[in-house]
């Protein structure tokens, strides 16, 4: 079984598994399926919406599919989750990756 399979499966049986949803967009993002990872970063953060790691990776992906203002706003939104959460190190890559984008 592959790790999407493998995913869907625990998501099927846990659809509020935050970790199995973060995972699963990922690997879309991996294999280049951008519409199909952000659908998942989506839900991940309307279900978790302090899952920092999840804002990062989505703005990547955005970055990836040549949408730098979306990647921007979800930095945004991310940075204020890790502030939130006391995530220093997150907040820190998010506002780096922030300005870089700003460039």
């Amino acid at each position: 079984m592959d790790r999407i399979a493998a995913l869907i499966e625990v998501l099927t049986q846990n659809p509020n598994d935050a970790f199995a949803r973060y995972g699963l967009a990922l690997e879309h993002s991996n294999r280049g399926d951008f519409e199909h990872a952000l659908a998942e970063f989506s839900t991940l953060l309307k279900t978790h919406p302090d899952y920092t790691a999840g804002y990062f990776m989505a703005a990547q992906t955005l970055a990836k599919a040549d949408r730098q203002e979306d990647a921007k706003k979800m930095l945004t939104d991310g940075i204020a989750s890790a502030r939130r959460t006391g995530n220093l190190h997150a907040q820190s890559e998010m506002e780096a990756m922030l300005a870089e984008l700003s460039q």
